[in-house]
This record gives C-alpha cells, sequence and structure tokens, in this order.
C-alpha cells in the first residue's frame, strides 16, 4: 500500500494499521483509523472547522508550536471529506 494523505484530518498514512476500515472490513485507501471505521466517520458530526481545530490540538500535544500546528493544517478543509458530496466512501 502506497502512503497517502488522510482526507479527513490530513494526517499521513504510511502503514496498513494507520487506515480506517470500511463497512466490510476492508482498509479504507482514503481515510485514516483515527477518523474513520467500519464506514462510519469518527466523530460523523464534526465540522471542517472543528477538525481543523482537533488537528491543531493534536499537533500542539505532539510539542508543534500552535503557529506552525495552524499552518499545517490550514488545508483541512480543502480535504475531500469538506468538498466532496455526501456518498459511498472509501
Amino acid at each position: 500500500m502506497n502512503p497517502s494523505t488522510c482526507q479527513s484530518c490530513g494526517k499521513p498514512i504510511k502503514k496498513a494499521v494507520d487506515r480506517g476500515t470500511n463497512l466490510n472490513g476492508s482498509l479504507s485507501l482514503k481515510y485514516c483509523a483515527q477518523c474513520y471505521s467500519m464506514g462510519e466517520f469518527t466523530p460523523p458530526d464534526i465540522t471542517a472547522a472543528q477538525m481543523q481545530e482537533r488537528v491543531v490540538g493534536k499537533m500542539r500535544e505532539m510539542g508543534l508550536p500552535g503557529f506552525l500546528a495552524k499552518f499545517l493544517a490550514r488545508n483541512v478543509p480543502k480535504l475531500e471529506r469538506w468538498t466532496r458530496p455526501p456518498g459511498p466512501r472509501s
């Protein structure tokens, strides 16, 4: 499996264990395990702005300065989860 970026939070997905799962249990090609499980987004009702705040918070927990965390999270609203109409996901 090639490395990719989660289309919900922007996290790099480097290993199979980092991938979310589809409804049938197969690995998602687009979403990480923190954002997608058994064909459902987790949490399901979060907005792009809230996800952006969540990503910034996680990066700050990892020791990144606030300005850098905000810079790295700037593209979250442009990811597929937030720009694509609802429908089947993979």
